[in-house]
C-alpha cells in the first residue's frame, strides 16, 4: 500500500473522529494551562473560539485573569488560583461558567470557594470532579499537573501522569515526516503542527497502530 494512500486514510479516520468531537467554549478571561497533561501554548488557541476534544474523559487546568474593581474608582488586574476540573463528554459542546466576579474581593472569594460549573450546549450542568492547583512559584505547571495526577486527588486522572511519554512519541512521529520529502507528509506534518492536543493524541495512536501492524 502507498505511503500516501494510508495517510489519506488516516487522515479521514480523523475527521471522522472530529465530526464526533465536543467543542470546548473558552472565553477570553480564561487562560487554559494544561490540557490531559499536556502544555497548552498561546499560539494555539489565538484567534480559536474553542478546542475540538474527543468524546471521553478529559481533565483541565486554567484560570481566569479579568479586570476587577479595587474600590469605586481603582481597577486591578486579578488572576485567579489554578483551577483543575476533570469530566466526560457526551455532548457537543461544554462552557466553564464562572460566578459573578466583579470586585478583587469577588476574586478572593473564588480562590477559597471556586463555584464554577460546566454546561453543555442546552445550558444543563456537565458532572464534573474540581480542585485547585497551589503550585510554588515558578513551578512547570505540567510536571506539577503529572505529579498531581499520581497523587491520587479529588480529579485525578492517572493515564494523564505521563505526558512526557506521548510528547516523545509526538517528537518521533514529527521527525520521521519531516526527514521524508514525500509532498503528502510535508502537508501532514503542517497539520500536525496546527491541531490541538486531542487531536495530536489521536494521530500518535493511529501511527503506532500502523507501525506495529
Amino acid at each position: 500500500m502507498k505511503l500516501s494512500m494510508v495517510i489519506a486514510g488516516m487522515l479521514v479516520m480523523l475527521i471522522a473522529t472530529l465530526a464526533q468531537a465536543t467543542t470546548l467554549k473558552l472565553s477570553t478571561d480564561i487562560d487554559l494551562l494544561v490540557l490531559d497533561g499536556h502544555k497548552i501554548s498561546g499560539s494555539l488557541l489565538k484567534g480559536a473560539d474553542g478546542l475540538e476534544l474527543e468524546q471521553g474523559e478529559h481533565q483541565l487546568l486554567f484560570r481566569v485573569e479579568r479586570a476587577v474593581s479595587r474600590n469605586a474608582q481603582t481597577a486591578v488586574n486579578w488572576v485567579s488560583q489554578p483551577q483543575i476540573v476533570t469530566f466526560s463528554t457526551r455532548t457537543q459542546s461544554v462552557v466553564i461558567r464562572l460566578p459573578a466576579l466583579q470586585t478583587l474581593r469577588d476574586g478572593k472569594h473564588f480562590d477559597k470557594n471556586p463555584q464554577f460549573i460546566l454546561v453543555d450546549e442546552r445550558g444543563l450542568e456537565v458532572d464534573s470532579k474540581r480542585d485547585a492547583l497551589r503550585p510554588q512559584a515558578q513551578v512547570d505547571l505540567e510536571q506539577a499537573m503529572v505529579q498531581y495526577n499520581l497523587d491520587n486527588k479529588v480529579a485525578s486522572v492517572p493515564r494523564f501522569a505521563q505526558p512526557m511519554r506521548r510528547s516523545a512519541q509526538a517528537g518521533n512521529v514529527l521527525q520521521d515526516m519531516a526527514t521524508s520529502q514525500h509532498r503528502a507528509e510535508r502537508m501532514l506534518r503542517l497539520w500536525y503542527l496546527q491541531v490541538d492536543s486531542a487531536t495530536r493524541q489521536r494521530f500518535v495512536m493511529l501511527m503506532n497502530a500502523l507501525h506495529t501492524s
